[in-house]
C-alpha cells in the first residue's frame, strides 16, 4: 500500500478524530507525515505511535504558519482538517439572533482564517515542490444551512467555495496543484461521546442521531480518511475544486430511507 510513496504531507487538526485517521491512512500508504495540532501531549504521543513527526500548529495565528512555512518549505499534501463548532466549553446560543459577535468570529477564526492561512501556505510550498493537494474538510453544514449553528455553517460553507477559490487560481498559475474539499455528516468521532451515553440509552440515542440518514448509522474515521486518501494521491489528479459528500446518502433527498 504506497499509494503516497515519497509524498510528504501536513495535517492540521490530527491529534485524534478525523485528523488522527488520516494520518493514520497517510502512513498506512507511505507518506512522510507531519502531525499539527494545539494539543501538545497528545499530537506527540499519537506522531510517536505511527511513526510521525508532530509540530504545535493554532490554526488562527499567522505566526505560527509562518514558523512551519520555515521548518516545512517544501510539502506535497496539505489537509487542512482543525476546526471548532463553538460548542466545546458549552458556549451559545449561536443562532442567527441571540449569537454573539464575540462568538461568531471566534469560529470563523479557526474554520474560515485558518484555512485560508493553510492555503496560502501550501501554495507557496507545492511552487517549490512543484505540485501537490490541497484536501479542506468542510461539512454537510457547509452544504445546508443550520439554524443552532449558523457560524459553524457559514464558516464550512466559506471554506467550500474558498476551496473553489484556489482550484481556479491554481490552475490559471500554471501550477500542478489540485485544492478540493470533503463535506463530512455524522462521523463517528471522540466529539460525539459526551452526547451519546452508554448501553441501551447509547444505541437508542445513535439511532435517533442518524434517522434522517438513508443508511441509518453514522460514518466511520476511516471512510473519511480513505476518499482523502484518494484525494491526495496521483489517481485524482485530474479532480480539483471539487466537492466530496460523505454522508450516507442525506443530502441525496428524504425518499431513500429502508422502510
Amino acid at each position: 500500500m504506497t499509494r503516497l510513496k515519497n509524498k510528504h504531507a501536513v495535517i492540521t487538526g490530527a491529534a485524534r478524530g478525523i485528523g488522527e485517521g488520516i494520518a493514520r491512512a497517510f502512513i498506512t500508504e507511505g507518506a512522510q507525515v507531519l502531525l499539527t495540532d494545539i494539543n501538545t501531549a497528545l499530537g506527540q504521543s499519537l506522531a510517536k505511535e505511527i511513526g510521525a513527526e508532530f509540530m504545535k500548529l493554532d490554526v488562527q495565528s499567522e505566526a505560527d504558519w509562518d514558523a512551519l512555512a520555515t521548518a516545512r518549505p517544501q510539502i506535497d499534501i496539505l489537509v487542512n482538517n482543525a476546526g471548532v463548532t463553538g460548542f466545546e466549553n458549552g458556549v451559545g446560543p449561536h443562532d442567527p439572533e441571540n449569537a454573539s459577535l464575540d462568538n461568531w468570529r471566534a469560529v470563523h477564526a479557526v474554520n474560515t482564517d485558518g484555512t485560508f492561512l493553510g492555503c496560502r501556505y501550501a501554495i507557496r510550498a507545492m511552487r517549490e515542490s512543484g505540485g501537490g493537494a490541497i484536501i479542506n474538510i468542510s461539512s454537510r453544514s457547509g452544504l445546508v444551512g443550520i439554524p443552532g449553528a449558523s457560524a459553524y455553517a457559514a464558516s464550512k460553507a466559506a471554506i467550500r467555495n474558498h476551496t473553489k477559490s484556489v482550484a481556479l487560481y491554481c490552475a490559471q498559475q500554471g501550477l500542478d496543484i489540485r485544492c478540493n474539499s470533503v463535506h463530512p455528516a455524522a462521523i463517528l468521532t471522540p466529539m460525539w461521546e459526551p452526547m451519546l451515553g452508554e448501553g441501551e440509552a447509547r444505541e437508542a440515542t445513535m439511532a435517533a442521531l442518524v434517522k434522517d440518514t438513508p443508511m441509518q448509522r453514522f460514518g466511520t474515521v476511516d471512510e473519511v480518511a480513505a476518499l482523502c486518501v484518494l484525494l491526495a494521491s496521483d489517481e485524482a489528479r485530474y479532480i480539483t475544486g471539487a466537492e466530496m459528500t460523505i454522508d450516507g446518502g442525506l443530502l441525496a433527498g428524504s425518499a431513500a430511507t429502508p422502510g
